[in-house]
């Protein structure tokens, strides 16, 4: 009993702490409280400056390297390349954005809302729960400002409670059946052994960004820099025989994305505009989730690495090195090669590996990277022209120039010699091509420590 009156006077104090600023500027206060987790199966990218370009001689003679001093801030990066597995994660929340969209549609058509033994009656549109909603809430649910972000049906909410039936013995009646065989599904006639076929033309994932250099430059109006993206998520698998006209590469084209064998393998077959969709999904996964828990914070947005910024992440703290394990050699003093690509003429194998290894493979480099050389090249944000060096490396990553089709590819790959290894080795590829060795890696902006331990 002798505690209780402790316990008042303490929250006495901190009530007129809080109140009472006494004139004094103390700045704005929060209820909440900043509290930052490192982000899944990222490592912290310490930030500095270092020498970026080519410290010893240019063998291309591609003269678009030379060196420069560059500044870079801490930020997150993945520790491997996004793997099959995660982009998978990526494409089947895309193919059940929109099977679920065409069921509750269906149900608003065919369905008795007072049924509630009716096959699609669960898939219904989910009301929205306003109950202890606020007046902006309620304002903004009324004028469609609220919803699924895939989904074309604003302000309306899809359930995602209930589990989709996939077998088709299992399909409780004939509208689930239309649903799940013409959504997203190609003709029978059309496809072959009888087999159902995704017809992955039709997964495609919407979303905005803001164009922060217009919006800096006010070139054009505020609605402009808004720029609005409908993007087609599913991997080109057939990279894998179009990349190598003179070799049997079908068994890689059937599997490589499609079997669980390669889950863990590096994505390949994705555009350019592919990785920024999946970095805009992923940030929409993760903010979702603190705002089911009522988390007023949310984290800052996933993108791709800009130029500069993965040239140092490479490096892995050894400003001179060739490689991001520091030595100027591809094999240890063992003889064993420190990274998957070509090490002789035809012979893609003597490494150990035909094409991609798991992406946790061979040692990582000081900073927790691994396959930052070989394996599959990446896309970074930044564009490439060979007469203005690292144009854009230090501005602002998520500004990019989307005019400029060439992008700058880093790391080299499997299929690559080892001079595209080498951590200041400079290549691009068109935004809109997918190939068998390009693969890519998130990245995300480091805001600090907590200031609330």
């Amino acid at each position: 009993m002798k505690k209780v009156p402790l316990y008042i006077l303490l929250a006495i104090f901190i009530y007129s702490c809080g109140k009472n600023d006494k004139g004094e500027l103390v700045g704005v206060k929060t209820k909440s409280t900043w509290n930052t987790d490192k982000p899944y199966g990222m490592t912290l990218i310490p930030g500095g400056s270092f020498t970026m370009g080519k410290q010893d001689e240019d063998v291309s003679g591609a003269l678009n390297t030379p060196t420069r001093t560059v500044t870079v801030r801490p930020f997150y990066m993945d520790e491997t390349e996004i793997t099959n597995s995660e982009y998978k994660e990526f494409v089947y929340w895309v193919r059940d954005s929109i099977v679920r969209t065409q069921l509750a549609l269906m149900a608003d058509l065919y369905s008795d809302p007072a049924d509630e033994n009716s096959p699609l009656a669960a898939y219904q549109f989910k009301a929205a729960d306003t109950t202890d909603a606020s007046p902006y809430e309620k304002y903004m649910y009324d004028r469609g400002g609220l919803g699924d972000v895939n989904s074309p049906t604003q302000g309306r909410f899809l359930n995602w409670d209930e589990d989709l039936v996939w077998n088709p013995a299992d399909f409780p009646d004939e509208y689930y059946t239309e649903i799940m065989v013409d959504s997203i599904f190609i003709p029978i006639e059309e496809s072959f052994d009888g087999r159902r076929m995704l017809d992955v033309e039709k997964l495609k994932y919407s979303y905005s960004w803001l164009d922060q250099e217009a919006a800096a430059k006010n070139q054009g109006n505020r609605k402009d820099f808004i720029k609005h993206e409908v993007v087609e998520v599913y991997p080109d698998t057939t990279v894998w025989v179009k990349d190598f006209d003179y070799s049997y590469n079908d068994p890689m084209h059937q599997d490589y994305f499609a079997h669980q064998a390669y889950g863990d393998y590096p994505v390949v077959g994705v555009k350019w505009d592919q990785a920024k969709a999946f970095c805009s999904w992923r940030t929409k996964k993760k903010n979702d989730y603190l705002r089911s828990k009522k988390n007023s914070t949310t984290v800052p947005h996933y993108r791709l690495a800009t130029e500069a910024e993965w040239e140092y992440a490479a490096r892995g703290g050894l400003d001179f090195s060739t490689y991001p394990w520091g030595g100027s050699y591809t094999t240890s003093d063992r003889g064993c090669f420190l990274a998957n690509f070509k090490p002789r003429r035809g012979d893609y194998a003597v490494d150990g590996a035909l094409y991609t290894v798991e992406a946790k493979s061979y040692n990582p480099n000081d900073y927790g990277l691994y396959n930052m050389a070989g394996n599959v090249a990446e896309w970074t944000n930044t564009a490439y022209n060979e007469s203005s060096y690292y144009l854009g490396s230090t501005m602002n990553p998520n500004v990019e120039d989307r005019n400029n089709h060439r992008k700058v590819i880093r790391g080299g790959s499997w299929k690559d010699v080892a001079y595209f290894l080498e951590v200041s080795t400079r290549d691009f590829e068109y935004a809109d091509s997918a190939r068998s060795y390009i693969g890519f890696r998130t990245a995300q902006d480091y805001l600090g420590t907590s200031l609330n331990p």
